[in-house]
């Protein structure tokens, strides 16, 4: 997995608007500011090419809906055959998160089983998440959004998920290039370990990432019982977040779930679940402390960014360093895979 190889001139207007939404989303800058880059690429989008020239040139492109006086800079810039300056010195500044001693491993790390899209609580369309997925390096991505009883996240009722996997299919059988999109959820555990989607649904899904959102503060004992029983069942291949914590500070803080991790990531060895390692910079889960009890106990594991737009899909680097300082194997690490070995794995 590789950053974003970097844009040079000429460019074109709206591939640029988009790259600068991808490069702000991965610096974590506000909503607002990024969801204004993705409004004048989709207005820019809908013009012919010949009237958005013609339009930068008169000076005239703030007139239309959705392109302000930053982005008709962009534009104008990109018309002219230049590299907009937005956009160059995005490029020119280092990643937050550089891989330090795990360039290897970020290189390594093909896939991710773990990533939402706007037909649930992500900001982005499918065919968006693939675009970036396959500009950062990767040769596959898994769509994973919510279950329907995360109703907070706009999570996908059998109806709405038989729609998104007629989408994947669709773009995949569009695409002719090696890049794969996988059909999957991310799964509500249920307080009795149970799954939050009919049958037949589950059935139809490539990958399964199952991970608890509700009653996190749930006894130490009921919450292993949960745990084990979903991990256990043969159609989960992905234990994901599996504390539920958030470190960071005030509001936004939340102590992790507590449960035997012992009993829960030998039930993920016995029944070949896969133990997530989130990316995301406010989760960092599991803890250290538990990573290493899964890998002692022989899980596979998956470094999985959980991104919610194309720019947080980078967040894998995060994931990737605490991977190698744990001394994982890189082999028991399924996001090292290729399509193919994963594909042969998932329909065990």
């Amino acid at each position: 997995m590789r950053s974003f190889t970097p844009l040079s001139a000429p460019v074109d207007p709206v591939r640029a608007l988009e790259r600068i939404s991808w490069l702000l989303e991965r610096r974590r800058e506000s909503t607002y500011r990024v969801e204004a880059f993705r409004r004048a690429g989709q207005a820019a989008a809908g013009l012919d090419p010949s009237e958005l020239r013609a339009r930068a040139a008169a000076g005239t492109l703030t007139a239309i809906k959705g392109i302000g006086k930053t982005t008709a800079a962009v534009i104008g810039e990109a018309a002219d055959g230049e590299l907009p300056g937005y956009l160059a010195r995005l490029q020119s500044e280092d990643p937050p998160t550089g891989p330090d001693d795990a360039a290897g491993l970020v290189e390594a790390v093909v896939g991710d089983l773990h990533a939402h899209t706007d037909w649930s609580d992500g900001g982005a369309p499918i065919d968006e998440m693939a675009a970036a997925a396959e500009a950062s390096g990767h040769d596959w991505l898994a769509i994973t959004d919510h279950s329907p009883r995360l109703t907070v996240a706009n999570g996908l009722s059998a109806e709405r998920l038989a729609a998104q996997i007629k989408a994947i299919d669709a773009w995949n059988s569009a695409h002719a290039s090696t890049f794969h999109l996988f059909r999957g959820i991310e799964i509500d555990i249920l307080d009795d370990g149970a799954l939050d989607q009919t049958d037949e649904m589950i059935s139809r899904l490539d990958v399964v990432t199952a991970s608890v959102h509700s009653h996190l503060r749930m006894a130490h004992a009921a919450m292993t019982s949960r745990l084990v029983a979903a991990v256990s069942d043969p159609r989960v291949h992905v234990l994901g977040h599996c504390t539920g914590r958030r470190v960071l500070s005030g509001r936004g803080h939340r102590p992790p779930s507590t449960f035997d991790a012992e009993a829960v990531f030998a039930a993920c060895a016995a029944h070949d679940t896969v133990v997530e390692i989130n990316s995301r910079p406010e989760r960092v889960d599991p803890p250290d402390e538990l990573i290493d009890i899964a890998r002692d106990a022989g899980c596979l594991f998956a470094i999985d960014s959980d991104a919610h737009a194309p720019g947080q899909l980078d967040f894998k680097i995060l994931g990737a360093r605490r991977a190698a300082a744990r001394g994982i194997d890189p082999d028991r690490i399924v996001t090292t895979w290729s399509s193919e070995r994963l594909s042969e794995w998932l329909s065990r």
